[in-house]
């Protein structure tokens, strides 16, 4: 028998009723954290509610409470005018609430097929039926996957869109999408948009957005309920609002606009070379790439998903043990390996913050002292807890990282003081050379601003630093030049100053390239001089 048929019978709604009411919810955890204050929230049918917040607000920990994973400490939901209470996820699923996690919790070495109705209790005898149902979702979405494809094969715009299968193949009445697009390219965005926009308003399904960008919020949602500090501070129509605002809401401040950099300086050739790459290639991953930064600059790489961007800075960091060409640093080149660089100077935040840029078992101080050890250690070699909890405390106040004290272990933190550890374990270290891979991916606009600003002041300090990032005006923002990669290849180079978010993303899409791109992809991508465009 599948979910679907198990469901619980439910009283009939009245007009105007709200599919879930969450009624003074709270939530105090064990420990003594307060997570949620007493939050109120309406979620209608045939309406997409964002739910905004800085990382820390409340988000994950309300979103688990409506959804069964969390019981609340006070408070109540009423589903469908009926007063709930869940004791797990399947629960909840059973009587129509269905959850999308940021990161998708799918089974890779099982089929788009099994993974959709993973869930069902019968066994697979019925692959005939099975396979009518997910016909029948794919016109409903009006998306075609391949059901016979293994989920490790698919792309991540496409897993999103098995989880999202998933969820109406349970027949969900609400649908909670937490970050569905924080991974995603601008055309897979597209896709997840229309997606909402065609189940709010064709089949009247209620959808609770979670999500950090701003602008698609605006788009795409009817109303919005903001958290902070675990209190909705704002409940409001879309229509009535605009980025600023939001943006001052989340935040509790106004949030600083940043303004490109001012062109370089006349003298910029004058800085010394930091970092220099010499034909740096990956057999399958990146075409041969030469490149020059220099002390105090910012290069920006834009690229879409699978472009080769975080190719290139895993083969800059020695990550990639098959890459070929030289990487040198200050004049010296390095070895081939990950210790090699960090000894020599270079620091990497990479995308994958949990699984490549921490411990997660560690707490903040353990992980905050990892690079350089030897600043904290007894005759450079026996570490000494109180050194190393002092740095992690001089890294909390320096980053403004909410945490409960250095002790606290990594994975208890919002995605976006996590990401702050990740930065501010290189800080202490004698690191000349900033890698850093979607630094602010997933996090509130409170902490992207505080982020972007930290790479201007790793700049102003004499580092040179590399960054990647899906947001073009990201780039354009902290960046002197930007390099565009495409099929591992890097095709172009950019003044800042001198480009647009529209011309990046029509250079990284293919739709257009300047006639000097593949001259610009033979190395004068390294070049500070004056044949920039």
């Amino acid at each position: 028998m599948s979910v679907t048929a198990q469901r619980q019978p439910v009283p009939p709604e009245t007009p105007h009723m709200p599919l879930m009411r969450l009624e003074q919810v709270a939530k105090t955890f064990p420990n003594g954290t307060v997570a949620l204050r007493g939050v109120d929230l309406d979620i209608e049918r045939g309406k997409v509610h964002g739910l905004l917040g800085a990382n820390g607000a409340g988000k994950s920990t309300l979103i688990k409470i409506l959804s069964g994973a969390f019981p609340a400490s006070g408070g109540r939901i009423v589903w469908r005018g009926q007063p709930v209470q869940w004791s797990s996820p399947r629960e909840a699923n059973e009587m129509g609430v269905a959850t999308i996690h940021q990161h998708i919790p799918l089974v890779p070495t099982l089929s788009v097929l099994e993974n959709v109705f993973l869930g069902d209790t019968g066994r697979w005898r019925r692959q005939q039926s099975y396979r009518q149902r997910f016909a029948e979702l794919g016109e409903r979405v009006g998306y075609q996957l391949d059901p016979d494809a293994l989920v490790s094969d698919l792309s991540i715009g496409q897993r999103q869109m098995v989880a999202i299968f998933q969820a109406l193949g349970t027949g969900a009445e609400l649908i909670v999408m937490d970050e569905p697009t924080a991974s995603l390219a601008t055309g897979e965005r597209e896709i997840v948009y229309e997606t909402v926009r065609r189940l709010a308003r064709i089949e009247q399904k209620a959808i609770l957005f979670v999500s950090h960008f701003l602008d698609e919020v605006v788009a795409l949602t009817d109303n919005v309920t903001i958290l902070r500090d675990g209190a909705a501070v704002m409940r409001a129509d879309t229509c009535d609002l605009d980025e600023a605002r939001i943006a001052q809401a989340i935040a509790g401040r106004a949030i600083t606009v940043l303004e490109k950099v001012a062109p370089p300086a006349d003298d910029a050739v004058a800085r010394p070379v930091v970092l220099e790459l010499r034909e740096l290639a990956s057999r399958g991953k990146l075409e041969p790439v030469s490149l020059q930064v220099r002390a105090g600059e910012v290069v920006g790489i834009a690229g879409l998903l699978g472009s080769g961007r975080s190719e290139l800075l895993h083969a800059i960091f020695g990550a990639d043990t098959d890459a070929t060409g030289t990487v040198r640093l200050n004049g010296q080149t390095l070895s081939r390996s990950t210790m090699a660089a960090v000894k020599a100077g270079l620091a990497l935040v990479p995308e994958d913050r949990m699984k490549q840029g921490l411990v997660p078992i560690f707490e903040i101080w353990r992980n905050t002292t990892l690079p350089a050890l030897e600043g904290v250690s007894l005759h450079h070699w026996l570490p000494v807890r109180e050194r190393e909890i002092a740095r992690a405390a001089d890294g909390i106040r320096r980053l403004q990282i909410k945490a409960q004290s250095p002790e606290e272990l990594v994975t208890e933190l919002s995605g976006g003081n996590a990401q702050k550890v990740t930065i501010a374990k290189w800080l202490f270290s004698d690191a000349k050379v900033f890698l850093l891979d979607e630094p602010t991916a997933g996090i509130d606009i409170g902490a992207k601003t505080d982020i972007l600003l930290l790479v201007r002041e790793l700049a102003a300090a004499g580092k040179a630093v590399i960054v990647v990032s899906s947001e073009f005006e990201e780039l354009l923002a902290v960046s002197e030049r930007i390099l565009v990669m495409r099929d591992g290849r890097c095709i172009a180079e950019r003044a800042a100053h001198a480009t647009s978010e529209h011309e990046l993303i029509l250079l990284a899409g293919g739709q257009s390239a300047a006639p000097d791109a593949a001259h610009a992809a033979a190395g004068n991508a390294a070049s500070t001089s004056s044949e920039r465009t």
